[in-house]
């Protein structure tokens, strides 16, 4: 029920921010435009969020008869969870990551990356897969995707504000450039921060979860601990580790050091880790 509040909270958060935008550069025709807008992302995003999510990602759906292993294990987890097997999702991606997405257990689907694959053994693949079952279980999926999808049709509009704005977009007098300029700055961070409010306390909940639906903490922790260094070493040649409209829903997320911190996606890696290895004693 909390989740589903969440959800409706956060629809109604996008038409805010769709009617405010639209006032500030169209006036009342504006705010009607962006009613209307937010109106129909909210129905795009509750029904077609997760195939966003697959083409934002680039995931593909793994058939049946290849990677027989990580289907076993996913339909393991299902019989363990009592929900029916997710689709099985792939990502080209040289960064070990996994994400879950979909409106409900029974319109899930679990992904994973190339990286992921290559980095982990299958004990440590289970756990990172158990993590995922947990968010579908709790019914984080929805959240996610509707998420990354506000998150990426703001920025995007941001950015069409910001040339409006460099370009004398606003014709009448009293919307002046200024505004024009705030609220273009101002869109992704709020994007950013909805991000933020969703991402981090349940983490730990879907890590503790997880642990408790493959029965063994200490192989997520192991898992965590290589993804982390791999995604560092990754970072430190300067490569993309991951996409911000989409961080939030990866067991990896964007974490950051100093007052950058207050913009991570996810409670820090070592923390995580810590507390499955404090759970660890009771499964020995």
């Amino acid at each position: 029920m909390w989740n589903q509040f969440k959800t409706l909270v956060l629809l109604a958060s996008i038409s805010g921010i769709l009617v405010v935008v639209g006032g500030v550069f169209g006036g009342r025709m504006g705010m009607i435009l962006g009613l209307g807008l937010g109106a129909f992302m909210n129905l795009v995003s509750w029904w077609k969020s997760d195939a966003l999510v697959m083409r934002m990602t680039g995931a593909k759906e793994v058939p049946l008869g290849s990677m027989p292993e990580l289907h076993s294990i996913v339909e393991e987890l299902a019989l363990r969870a009592g929900i029916p097997k997710p689709k099985v999702l792939y990502v080209d991606d040289g960064t070990p990551n996994a994400f879950a997405t979909g409106r409900s257990p029974r319109h899930a689907a679990v992904a994973v990356t190339r990286g992921l694959v290559q980095t982990l053994d299958e004990r440590q693949l289970r756990g990172v897969l158990a993590h995922e079952f947990a968010h579908i279980i709790q019914r984080d999926t929805l959240i996610s995707a509707i998420t990354a999808t506000i998150a990426a049709a703001i920025t995007l509009l941001a950015n069409l504000a910001q040339w409006a704005a460099i370009f004398g977009g606003g014709r009448d007098d009293d919307q002046h450039p200024l505004a024009m300029i705030a609220t273009a700055l101002l869109a992704p961070v709020a994007a950013m921060l909805v991000q933020m409010a969703i991402s981090r306390t349940r983490e730990y909940r879907a890590d503790a979860v997880g642990a408790e639906l493959c029965q063994d903490p200490l192989a997520l922790a192991s898992a965590l601990e290589l993804i982390d260094g791999v995604a560092n070493q990754r970072a430190s040649r300067g490569l993309v580790v991951n996409q911000p409209s989409v961080s939030h829903m990866m067991i990896l997320g964007l974490n950051f050091g100093g007052l950058s911190r207050f913009f991570a996606t996810h409670p820090p890696m070592h923390l995580r880790i810590q507390k499955l290895r404090a759970m660890g004693g009771r499964f020995s």
